[in-house]
């Protein structure tokens, strides 16, 4: 009799702990943390607002210590960093249509339109002629049905939110810091670490693509648990070639 109870036991303590292995494995590939992490390891430190395409394992995030914006593809595994500079502007795209942008310079062009049937994505465009422009799939149509699905109507809102904060973006002003001069009056340039200085050419070049290993993949996972929530919240309205 003992015995069988010592069985049922280890049996119990077994299940428990494969219950508990599982979830850690499900929090830690949650495809918003995944891409969040991503996005924290090529901006180099936090995201002061990010948005997650779900689905597409893709997202841009904003670091605004640094005045950099980072976009992600793969489910966070590569990425490219921008100057907030860069960003030029952001279009809507409805079934084909641009039914809403702003664009650095120009009046914001409000959006009219407020359903769906094909394609709901948030183009984003930045001055860089190597990668023009990045796309965030909001909703298509094979979406439907699954859990973490965001109805046309709410892509369409969403979309149309982001618009007006990427159009404040643009009005802020960007404060640029001034490479450090030698007493001969020569600017320093100054190098990322593995990186050898060179004078900037004379062509502007692509920003350099990053490939995530995974401890930049798992750094931060710790604390992901008490700051997604938050800044998915204030930046993003929630969850969500």
């Amino acid at each position: 009799m003992d015995e069988i109870t010592r069985l049922l036991a280890l049996l119990g303590v077994a299940g428990i702990a494969v219950t508990v292995l599982a979830g850690v494995a499900r929090w830690q590939m949650n495809e918003t943390r995944r891409i969040r992490r991503g996005l924290k390891a090529v901006l180099k430190g936090d995201t002061h607002g990010f948005l997650v395409a779900l689905g597409r394992g893709r997202g841009v995030g904003f670091n605004f210590t640094r005045n950099q914006v980072a976009v992600v593809w793969d489910a966070g595994a590569w990425g490219l960093v921008y100057a907030l500079d860069e960003l030029m502007g952001a279009e809507v795209i409805v079934d084909g249509l641009v039914v809403g942008r702003v664009h650095r310079g120009e009046t914001r062009r409000a959006l009219d339109a407020f359903d769906a049937v094909e394609r709901v994505a948030l183009r984003l465009v930045f001055d860089d002629p190597g990668s023009p422009d990045f796309i965030l799939e909001l909703w298509l149509p094979e979406d439907e049905g699954r859990r973490d699905e965001l109805p046309p109507g709410e892509a369409i809102a969403e979309a149309n939110r982001w618009l007006a904060r990427i159009e404040a973006l643009l009005r802020r002003p960007i404060t640029t810091r001034r490479p450090p001069q030698t007493p001969g009056g020569a600017p320093v340039v100054a190098a990322a670490p593995g990186i050898v200085a060179t004078p900037p050419p004379a062509v502007a070049e692509p920003p350099p693509t990053f490939r995530l290993l995974a401890e930049d993949r798992d750094e931060g996972a710790e604390d992901d648990e008490h700051e997604d929530e938050n800044h998915g919240a204030a930046m993003s309205g929630g969850p969500r070639t």
